[in-house]
């Protein structure tokens, strides 16, 4: 008794008034079990699927390992109406034998995402654009502005020095952060050096195109951040080394006496290790356990004590694993 109303119905020529079918139908309502046969008829509303479809992220309040910000996009008719409605009154979802909202009915919205991890951290908030907020975020999403920023406060920190020129400079709250953590390491027995600190647009200029040269565009992209894209330019950040020399700037740095001992108590003096393991996807760098960055010591415990590994997921930021 059912009647499919999609699109392969169109075209039939209707039962008529008289027709057998008609009258059996007639039968039906007056014998009172019309209505009943006709709520079986009527189509369920659309469910929303388990999980997202392959390929479209799932929302989040922050990133996380695997996940990304965004929500699916809500099914639509393949034949819309000739005059749709605008997007202000069409509801998240629609089928054919939907029924529309009442006039009173507001259309259902997104819940709004929730504050990142970064908003309960103790102490004050700070800018994610400002070059001179230890909380700025450079990536590949995200360039400093101005592109050739220079940092006012720009000095050179008492630690044991493995450079020498701009890349033994700091800013100044870096610099002090810095001092007191290397004598933190010493009174451990390890030995930590500043091997690059601040870095200038114009040496990025040069050793972004150095990389170009020997190993073409796409392959620098993975190894040395464009001019303008450095976080060695915001004066916030530095390498280090171990004191024995060894494994400088390679993988095998990590299992170094300075590697070990800064994953596990850099966030005592307010510094991450930027681009930690596996999170490449997220950071749009490999694994660097040189790479320390200054955010604050409240900022950087509380990641700490969270298990956020990136700051990408700690301020609620989309992943940025390469260049817009």
């Amino acid at each position: 008794m059912c009647y499919d109303g999609g699109g392969e119905s169109i075209g039939r020529q209707s039962a008529g008034p008289d027709s057998p079918s008609r009258r059996a139908f007639n039968r039906l309502l007056m014998a009172g079990t019309g209505l009943t046969a006709l709520s079986a008829c009527t189509p369920a509303p659309a469910s929303a699927p388990a999980s997202a479809p392959a390929g479209i992220p799932a929302p989040s309040p922050g990133l996380s390992p695997g996940v990304r910000t965004g929500s699916p996009t809500a099914a639509t008719s393949s034949s819309p109406p000739p005059n749709p409605p605008s997007a202000a009154t069409l509801p998240e979802s629609t089928t054919a034998a939907a029924t529309p909202p009442t006039p009173a009915a507001a259309p259902s919205k997104a819940a709004p995402s929730k504050a990142p991890p970064s908003a309960s951290a103790r102490g004050p908030q700070h800018s994610l654009t400002d070059p001179v907020s230890p909380w700025v975020i450079v990536n590949k999403h995200r360039p400093l502005f101005p592109a050739t920023f220079v940092p006012p406060d720009l000095i050179r920190p008492s630690v044991r020095l493995a450079t020498s020129g701009e890349a033994a400079l700091l800013n100044s709250t870096t610099a002090a952060a810095a001092e007191k953590m290397f004598a933190a390491a010493a009174a451990d027995g390890v030995i930590i050096t500043l091997a690059s600190g601040y870095r200038s647009f114009r040496t990025q200029t040069a050793t972004y195109g150095s990389y170009v040269r020997t190993r073409g565009r796409a392959e620098a992209d993975t190894a040395s951040a464009r001019p303008g894209y450095s976080e060695h330019q915001t004066g916030w950040s530095f390498d280090i080394g171990d004191g024995g020399g060894a494994c400088s700037f390679q993988p095998c740095f990590a299992e170094q006496q300075a590697a070990v001992w800064a994953k596990a108590n850099a966030h005592r003096f307010g510094f991450v290790v930027r681009y930690p393991w596996m999170f490449h996807e997220i950071t749009g760098y490999y694994y660097e356990p040189w790479h320390l960055r200054y955010i604050g010591v409240a900022a950087a415990t509380d990641m700490s004590t969270r298990g956020i590994a990136t700051l990408e997921e700690y301020f609620g930021l989309e992943a940025a694993p390469g260049y817009l």
